[in-house]
């Protein structure tokens, strides 16, 4: 089960919104709802974007104004199993170049770069079901380490939370969980 929530900084404090992510395809899609729900405030003002899975992971992208969004995925492998968390993990975030051409990738012998010779597939890793090789996208989490820090929620703290809870208690410490639970 997923939930997603837009949480807007205003100069009346936070006010939340559910939202949904049907219509989400790109980072790019999520970054605009965020302004959006800041339309009514100052342009500057911090929109938290909350993402979780229950049991497996959270995100939380943050939109500053018009400066680039940062992200913060607890889980990048477990977030890579699902379509909303495929949304957070941008070739940025997993370190990959966008710019590079697929036909690039071809050795000449026509195999892709990394493909494992038939005689060492017993040596290679498990393949996920999109047949993306399992180590592409690391374990554990990724992203902003210090997206919430000025907010009030530490690097360890971030690290620390479990995301059955991570979104509540992050919103308890922006004083926020009143507002969060109206839409949860």
């Amino acid at each position: 089960m997923y939930f997603a929530a837009l949480l807007a900084r205003t100069e009346d404090g936070w006010e939340a919104s559910d939202t949904e992510l049907d219509d989400v395809e790109a980072l790019s899609d999520l970054t605009d709802l965020a302004r959006e729900a800041s339309a009514g405030a100052a342009e500057d003002d911090t929109v938290l974007v909350f993402i979780e899975q229950e049991d497996a992971w959270f995100g939380v992208v943050r939109v500053d104004g018009e400066e680039d969004p940062r992200i913060y995925v607890s889980d990048a492998a477990a977030a890579a199993r699902s379509s909303y968390g495929e949304i957070l993990l941008t070739d940025e975030l997993l370190g990959k170049d966008p710019d590079q051409d697929e036909l690039d990738a071809l050795d000449l012998d026509g195999t892709e770069d990394g493909e494992p010779d038939p005689a060492d597939e017993d040596e290679a890793g498990d393949d996920d079901a999109a047949g993306t090789p399992a180590e592409a996208v690391p374990p554990g989490p990724i992203g902003d380490r210090m997206i919430l820090a000025d907010l009030g929620v530490s690097e360890k703290e971030l690290l620390a939370l479990d995301p059955n809870d991570a979104l509540s208690e992050i919103a308890e410490v922006l004083g926020a969980a009143e507002v969060l639970e109206t839409v949860r």
